[in-house]
């Protein structure tokens, strides 16, 4: 199993696949060098925690043990992930769940085969200098808001929160400021008043007293307050056409995922951190520890998706997606999510 960031040439990425139109149809799957089957996933930030399940799948060895041969591809927004799936660069993204549903109202079929997680797993965090100043999102309007990159799930979720408190998405400025020591420099040099992101950048922020946490979605709680109900996120999402005509493979996939979901039910903090690699603590073991304590409980058992946050997801994006609000009416969420493999994997022991 491999291990590499996005490729930066057109032709490095079509490489991957073979046979594929982009935007029209999913690449296949080829054989690796020992004769299993090759699959390339693209997750939106390899080494943030709402994304864990994906690295450490490959740490428990549980690819392998599916007898498949997976190479995790890093991309730090999940609109730029979304793109290459659509356009037939990789066969899946471990991303958020709301871009299936952006993706349908662009005549494009994505479904989640895993849900790994039932809430966003992100916070809003403010500048400690604003945060007397921005006490709500209505609070937002005439502020510098940071985001991964626009048409991410940050860019969305801020834009459903402004919302919500009456702040249309053209009274604030949304900064692309990706994640991890991007987003805390923004912070620092005064880029962003405030913004989303995830941990460990959470827990660096915070810890350090550079910002409070102004809504914090990593918990059940936090998030039917803000939101109105669950909204589930980290996915493993896939072209609808491959799932069809690679149901064994998806199988397997599924039977991984689920594998570490539940591994990670049933150990501590400390030992999931003790799993991943040495690089993701940026040096301070305690803290990473703390910020995957602090997220832990975003992950589902079973890999299941709730269906009333399914349908609170396009509550929310239809409230101010311009793509989505047209057609809500006409958005088939049974298109968009399957649990038929993670019914069918083996029952953990």
């Amino acid at each position: 199993m491999r291990i590499s960031k996005i490729a930066t040439g057109v032709l490095a990425l079509a490489m991957v696949v073979t046979g594929t139109t982009a935007c029209q149809s999913s690449p296949g799957v080829s054989q690796g060098a020992n004769g299993r089957p090759h699959v390339t996933i693209m997750v939106g930030g390899l080494e943030k925690v709402i994304y864990l399940p994906a690295m450490l799948t490959q740490q428990l060895g549980g690819f392998e043990k599916e007898g498949l041969d997976v190479d995790l591809q890093s991309e730090q927004s999940g609109a730029n992930a979304e793109t290459a799936l659509v356009a037939g660069q990789v066969q899946g993204v471990v991303g958020f769940y709301d871009h299936t549903i952006d993706l349908q109202a662009k005549n494009q079929c994505i479904t989640s085969v895993v849900q790994l997680a039932n809430i966003p797993g992100e916070a809003v965090v403010v500048g400690t200098a604003n945060a007397d100043k921005i006490r709500g999102a209505a609070d937002f309007r005439g502020r510098k808001m940071g985001i991964t990159s626009l048409g991410s799930s940050t860019d969305f979720l801020t834009k459903a929160l402004a919302g919500k408190a009456g702040v249309g998405a053209e009274e604030f400025t949304p900064v692309k400021v990706g994640a991890g020591q991007t987003f805390i420099a923004a912070v620092d040099n005064g880029g962003i008043d405030a913004g989303m992101t995830t941990d460990p950048t959470i827990a660096t922020l915070v810890n350090s007293g550079k910002a409070k946490v102004l809504y914090d979605l990593r918990t059940a709680e936090g998030t039917r307050s803000a939101l109105g109900g669950l909204y589930p996120a980290s996915s493993l999402y896939l072209n609808c056409d491959f799932v069809q005509k690679n149901r064994d493979v998806v199988q397997k996939l599924a039977n991984a995922f689920v594998a570490t979901l539940h591994w990670i039910a049933t150990h501590s903090p400390e030992e999931i951190a003790a799993k991943m690699p040495a690089s993701y603590s940026g040096g301070n073991q305690a803290l990473y520890v703390q910020s995957i304590k602090d997220s832990i409980g975003m992950f589902n058992a079973d890999g299941r998706m709730d269906a009333d946050g399914a349908k609170n997801v396009l509550n929310v994006l239809a409230g101010f997606s311009k793509n989505v609000q047209p057609r809500k009416d006409s958005i088939d969420l049974s298109k968009t999510y399957t649990t038929q493999f993670v019914d069918a994997v083996p029952k953990q022991g």
